[in-house]
């Protein structure tokens, strides 16, 4: 097992900095000069040329980069901002601070978010398809796939305006998205992220219900648990002992992409929420363009992803003894 998961941890490690040349490649080779941006509308070359110098691109695109990702394991002084620690991922442009530090400050809402929803549409996803493949071909089988494709044709800009506009404003049940840190009212987080995760949850949930469903079903046809039944184990044992864990594999792989995206920041929720996390942060990142601030948050979007593939590989090893020997 260690010896697996060593395997999958180095080539995360050799992913994530493939992505980070790709980017550092694709952003800094944009036709839009960051140097002339920080510069202002009056610049003289002999400006530009310091401001370059102060922002540490006035070096080739290789050297650039090396200097950067040192920076992530050494620290790096610049002339304008001083010493950053590592790790460091560089000075926003707009701004004048430390990436990393602005990054962590955004990521406990996105976590919140993400978790809190991730919890909500797990339990009612799963145990509503589980449901439907215990009663397959019945009324309530129908209903389940039904309102399953349905909610999973739906938007989160638009589902997110209307509950807002009846549940928050018209109807007053729930109060409005807010940012309000765990730690300092708890009562309050609840509250001002009860109405993101349900509809995220709502939108989730029917993914997970038809994953759940077709794979309950595919595994109840299989041999080996029509063998369990045959033997004359009560259907609850044949259910969760074989069937259930012979069907959680592509659900463990969906639930891992999924909070893997949710966790590098869900730009689209965040924005109809007005919630200011990593994918707010993104979209101001990219109208100020705030090159070093978009290349921290694409990297961490990335590893988050990258993580959580990890995990994911982790617990299919534990579920199946057979994967890691792959």
């Amino acid at each position: 097992m260690l010896r697996f998961l060593v395997r999958r941890t180095v080539g995360a490690l050799v992913i994530l900095l493939i992505i980070s040349a790709i980017t550092f490649v694709l952003f800094y080779v944009a036709p839009r000069d960051p140097a002339r941006v920080a510069c202002g509308k009056i610049c003289t070359p002999e400006t530009l040329k310091l401001v370059r110098h102060n922002l540490g691109i006035d070096d080739p695109l290789p050297v650039q980069y090396w200097h950067w990702l040192k920076a992530v394991f050494a620290g790096r002084e610049y002339t304008s901002f001083g010493h950053c620690p590592a790790p460091c991922l560089g000075y926003s442009f707009h701004n004048h601070e430390p990436v990393l530090g602005t990054i962590l400050d955004r990521f406990p809402v996105t976590l919140s978010l993400s978790l809190g929803s991730a919890v909500v549409f797990v339990l009612f996803g799963v145990g509503t398809g589980m449901i439907a493949a215990v009663k397959q071909g019945k009324a309530l089988d129908k209903i389940a796939s039904s309102a399953s494709l349905i909610f999973s044709s739906l938007q989160i800009y638009i589902v997110g305006v209307v509950a807002m506009y009846y549940l928050c404003d018209q109807w007053q049940v729930l109060s409005r998205p807010r940012d309000v840190p765990l730690t300092e009212d708890p009562a309050g987080w609840f509250q001002g992220l009860l109405l993101p995760w349900l509809v995220l949850a709502l939108i989730f949930t029917a993914n997970y219900t038809r994953m759940s469903r077709s794979q309950l079903v595919e595994t109840l046809s299989e041999d080996y648990v029509r063998t369990a039944r045959a033997k004359g184990l009560s259907r609850r044992t044949v259910f969760f002992r074989f069937a259930w864990r012979g069907a959680m594999g592509p659900i463990v792989t969906l639930f891992g992409l999924d909070l893997g995206y949710l966790l590098g920041g869900a730009i689209i929720t965040e924005q109809t929420f007005s919630l200011h996390g990593i994918g707010a942060l993104s979209v101001k990142a990219v109208r100020d363009n705030d090159l070093p601030m978009l290349l921290g948050v694409v990297l961490v979007a990335a590893a988050a992803i990258v993580v959580f593939n990890i995990v994911v590989d982790a617990v299919y090893a534990v579920i199946d003894p057979r994967v890691r020997l792959a």
